[in-house]
């Protein structure tokens, strides 16, 4: 219980000293406070002459993620109202990295494996590479893992530590030479009518080949049709700023509630926490490489950076790029570039999701 307390404490610390994705991390933490506080009236509970009682929390949970998964499923909404796919549409082989940047996702679920966990578990681990904190809520509750508190804390915690894991696995596999290396932009213009047919043709395809992706996203090209469309301005503005903020708030305090210390304190966490940093750093390195491969046969190289942008954390990673690029050439902009690979990482990391969702149910038979 004491430890819960530590724990909560610094999510909470991360959150206000650090400013690392302080939407998410905060309530986490004061949930994880909360709910390991004996007999806390937040959880579900037997008090003697009246029997059950439910928890609001227990019963967020239940009904928002245990039930449903529509608290994630609700925030995807909003992240795909604030995507602007322009720079990916205006530079389509971008798409190719954000592919490439989900292999530590199935390098992490072998791994896993290896350790120890069952299956279920092992997929919802390897998820955390996907750097994409919804998406992992939502894999862990639809495979009934046993570790979705741990794995919710891993994917937020590393995807705030963005600025701090990937400029160290970048350099991992990158010279200096590599990282110099300018690139051009010179956008092409992108029409209004393929912005809008954009999500719907993702969505058709994507349900085509992993059907179980439509949940994930389906939801995200909702709101990305929702943005492009022109005329759903009122609505794409509300799905951007009051539905998110208000789902991210409610998301993480009611992640809390998978919390309990019975659960969160053991060896399994330090595991999952460790496979999670080396599902984070194998993403990043796969696209790195994956853009020097291509640079074997470009006559216009790639920066090798641009790979690392194809994870899903948006726009982070994006800006991390933008400042190595600057730091190793104060001329070389590479920030829209990034941005084209950081939001085929977006797509990259649901369609990754569905596919787990689509092949290890059938495995587990």
């Amino acid at each position: 219980m004491i430890v819960m307390w530590l724990i909560g404490g610094i999510l909470i610390w991360l959150a206000i000293k650090k400013d690392y994705e302080p939407a998410l991390l905060l309530p986490m933490g004061f949930g994880a406070i909360l709910i390991n506080i004996p007999f806390s009236g937040l959880i579900n509970q037997t008090v003697t002459g009246i029997g059950e009682v439910n928890g609001v929390l227990d019963w967020l949970f239940k009904i928002g993620i245990e039930a449903s998964e529509a608290l994630p499923l609700l925030l995807f909404v909003g992240i795909g109202a604030m995507i602007d796919f322009g720079p990916l549409l205006s530079n389509p082989k971008m798409f190719f990295f954000g592919a490439a940047a989900q292999f530590g996702i199935f390098f992490t679920i072998v791994m896993a494996v290896l350790c120890g966990f069952d299956l279920k578990d092992a997929a919802s681990i390897g998820i955390i590479g996907a750097a994409d904190g919804p998406t992992s809520i939502l894999v862990s509750q639809v495979l009934k893992s046993n570790f979705m508190g741990p794995i919710a804390v891993a994917a937020y915690s590393y995807m705030a530590l963005v600025p701090i894991i990937q400029p160290f696995a970048i350099k991992l596999v990158t010279t200096k030479k590599d990282r110099k290396i300018r690139m051009p932009y010179n956008p092409k213009s992108v029409s209004k009518t393929t912005r809008i047919l954009f999500p719907i043709i993702v969505s058709i395809v994507a349900g085509l080949v992993a059907p179980a992706s439509l949940s994930l996203v389906g939801m995200l090209m909702f709101g990305n049709l929702i943005r492009e469309c022109g005329a759903l301005d009122r609505l794409s503005e509300t799905a951007q700023k009051e539905l998110a903020n208000l789902i991210t708030l409610f998301l993480g305090i009611t992640i809390a509630s998978s919390m309990k210390a019975e659960n969160f304190v053991s060896v399994q966490t330090l595991l999952i926490m460790g496979l999670g940093l080396v599902a984070f750093i194998v993403d990043s390195i796969g696209g790195v490489l994956f853009a020097k491969f291509l640079n074997l046969f470009l006559k216009n190289k790639v920066n090798p950076m641009i790979g690392a942008a194809g994870i899903s954390a948006f726009p982070m990673s994006a800006r991390v790029i933008q400042k190595m690029a600057l730091k190793e050439d104060n001329q070389n902009h590479l920030l829209m570039h990034a941005v084209g690979a950081n939001v085929s990482g977006q797509i990259g990391s649901v369609i990754a999701g569905g596919i787990i969702l689509n092949i290890v149910p059938a495995l587990i038979k």
